[in-house]
């Protein structure tokens, strides 16, 4: 990437913070009237809270990465135009349920048309394993890709977690991008996303003002998992699985766990290891700020990753990060020592 182009990427940051910022504020006093999320026994909120900045999120983060893109005179805007699209269609998908909660199969399946939209825009030659026939990887990354994005929305049940998730993956793919790992377009739009989750930080801070929604969780999840696809595509699969380690693994144990339970694993509940740490009386400041420190430590992980370029170093890059992410699922999942008296 050129000078140039990390300074576009900058550029789509700073203005999708400010749009963020100013629809939020904008928006916020309709949501009050419309989309009042109200606390129940597995909410993590205590008083009604207006949902929907997920518009305001969702729309800095296209139009700040649209508009830098066209000035990055980028000959190809295919695959940026079909994201875009399947972004705004998930999102729509969102703000139906936020409004009324759609049945689980015709969510799932309109949530499945939006990721395999973004898998196969993917320029055929680009495979994670050659050997494996097109068709099959499209598929199987269909399924990881519909995963991915319900598993974000599962974990947006904590004041600041998605911002303390996705804002660290988006700098390190962004940054990874300006080092030529990835598209242009691809660097831009992950810069332009933790813009607008920079913008989204002060309204929903404890106690939030205001939630995401599934309007903001379900395309976040989307355009994060393209970029990590993109990686993957490109020859750096250890970095985008290194990036969402937390996420991957406290969505998937928990699911696992409630099967094996026989528990209603798609209904809302409260036993994810994060949420389960606030029960166990850890703050939310404590939380979220256990797991962005996390994050970035992981995303050194995913840099070395991709500077050393070894299979041998993957292996041990991965259980080093799979080591760190038990070891924080492990002390969520415990109560917090009482200080003596």
């Amino acid at each position: 990437m050129t000078s140039f182009e990390i300074l576009l990427s900058l550029l789509a940051a700073i203005l999708a913070a400010a749009i963020s910022a100013l629809l939020i504020q904008a928006t916020r006093p309709l949501l009050l009237r419309v989309a009042l999320a109200k606390p129940n026994a597995r909410s993590s909120h205590r008083t009604p809270t207006p949902q929907g900045a997920g518009i305001a999120v969702v729309m800095a983060t296209l139009l700040a990465g649209g508009i830098v893109i066209v000035l990055a005179g980028s000959a190809d805007l295919t695959v940026p135009l079909t994201v875009f699209a399947a972004g705004l269609f998930i999102a729509v998908v969102g703000f139906a349920d936020d409004v009324r909660p759609l049945p689980v199969v015709p969510r799932l399946l309109l949530q499945a048309a939006a990721v395999a939209a973004v898998v196969f825009a993917a320029p055929g030659e680009l495979r994670i394993v050659p050997a494996c026939p097109v068709l099959l990887e499209r598929a199987l990354l269909l399924i990881a890709g519909l995963w991915f994005v319900n598993l974000v929305n599962f974990m947006d049940g904590l004041d600041l977690m998605t911002a303390a998730e996705a804002v660290p993956v988006a700098v390190a793919v962004a940054l990874l991008g300006s080092l030529g790992h990835i598209p242009a377009a691809t660097t831009i739009v992950a810069a332009a996303l933790c813009g607008a989750l920079l913008g989204f930080v002060p309204f929903n801070r404890p106690v939030a003002k205001i939630f995401l929604g599934d309007v903001g969780s379900l395309p976040i999840g989307l355009l994060l998992g393209w970029c990590l696809l993109q990686l993957a595509l490109h020859q750096q699969f250890a970095a985008a699985l290194l990036l969402p380690l937390y996420y991957l693994a406290d969505a998937t144990v928990t699911l696992l766990r409630r099967m094996a339970r026989r528990e209603a694993f798609w209904a809302a509940h409260r036993s994810h290891f994060y949420q389960r740490a606030t029960d166990n009386g850890f703050s939310v400041w404590r939380v979220v700020g256990s797991v962005f420190a996390l994050n970035v430590v992981l995303a050194l992980l995913a840099f070395a990753s991709v500077v050393l370029n070894s299979a041998f170093a993957d292996i041990a890059l991965l259980l080093a990060g799979a080591l760190a992410v038990a070891l924080l699922l492990r002390r969520f999942a415990r109560p917090r020592a009482a200080k003596p008296a």
